[in-house]
């Protein structure tokens, strides 16, 4: 079975989905081993691991590198931030062309301009309507495999209200997209509202110090949310860990423990199937 149909298996499952959100291969396999059957990659942990804030400073083939790391580097699915297509249907047709091709199960594409910006961030503008309609259908014609799952993003309810996000969501399923997500709901009331109000299943972004209420995720799925994505997890944890490791360096001149050995650390990374294969082809021996 492909990561894709895995996917939209687990979609239909009735089941909400939760996709932790990580920015590295690390993180990836991190979730993974944790137990989650889905990883998200996060448009904004992609740009500060680059050295840039979320103010759509990357370029597509960046995005797309990216992705394809993560990808190979887990055996779950992996749903991606392809921001807002980079450009119009032309290049939203090659964005769905090169993620899939990477071996991503899903990704999502927004009604935002270009460069757009966080979600969660004040002063975003978005395309009108008929723009984002014709984007999402150009994503849905692209698709090569008809598991690729097409999630179609709206940032509307920043920009005007939530019954403007509500349409462009209901718009971009009749399109064809797999899976709507209303961006930045501001209460508990219009978290609920959304899957109501919504043909079809829909998408919550869980940001910890965003606009939006964080729930817990058994209250998302009564709402009625088939998938949560928690994109922050990986780097808010990085920087929480990161900061007190340095801390404690420098004032004692002791860095932390490392809790496992350096054999454990790379086992985590794949390093008893590497040996296995350096054994069966005797490689790296003197005198082969």
């Amino acid at each position: 079975m492909s990561l894709r149909t895995s996917l939209r298996q687990q979609l239909a499952t009735g089941r909400m989905l939760v996709a932790p959100g990580a920015y590295d291969a690390i993180g990836a396999r991190m979730i993974e081993q944790a137990g989650f059957s889905a990883v998200y990659m996060t448009g904004a942990g992609t740009s500060a691991a680059r050295g840039f804030p979320d103010f759509g400073l990357l370029t597509m083939s960046e995005m797309v590198e990216n992705a394809a790391v993560m990808a190979r580097s887990v055996d779950i699915p992996l749903i991606a931030d392809a921001d807002t297509g980079y450009g119009n249907e032309l290049n939203v047709t090659r964005t769905v062309r090169e993620y899939e091709a990477r071996g991503v199960a899903a990704l999502h594409i927004e009604d935002q301009v270009s460069p757009k910006r966080c979600g969660h961030l004040d002063g975003k503008v978005v395309i009108p309507r008929a723009e984002f309609v014709s984007k999402i259908r150009a994503a849905v014609e692209a698709r090569r495999t008809p598991e690729f799952t097409i999630i179609a993003r709206t940032d509307a309810r920043a920009t005007s209200d939530l019954d403007e996000a509500v349409w462009r969501a209901n718009a971009a399923l009749e399109a064809g997209a797999d899976i709507a997500f209303v961006e930045a709901v501001q209460t508990t009331e219009e978290m609920a509202a959304v899957p109501k109000r919504v043909h079809g299943p829909c998408l919550l972004n869980v940001v910890p110090g965003g606009k939006t209420p964080v729930p817990r995720m058994r209250d998302a799925e009564e709402m009625g949310y088939k998938l949560v994505i928690v994109p922050g997890l990986m780097l808010v944890a990085t920087l929480q860990a990161g900061d007190a490791a340095l801390k404690q360096l420098r004032e004692t001149g002791v860095p932390p423990a490392a809790g496992a050995s350096v054999g454990e650390v790379f086992r985590r990374f794949g390093a008893d199937e590497w040996n296995d294969l350096r054994t069966r082809f005797n490689a790296g021996e003197p005198g082969r």
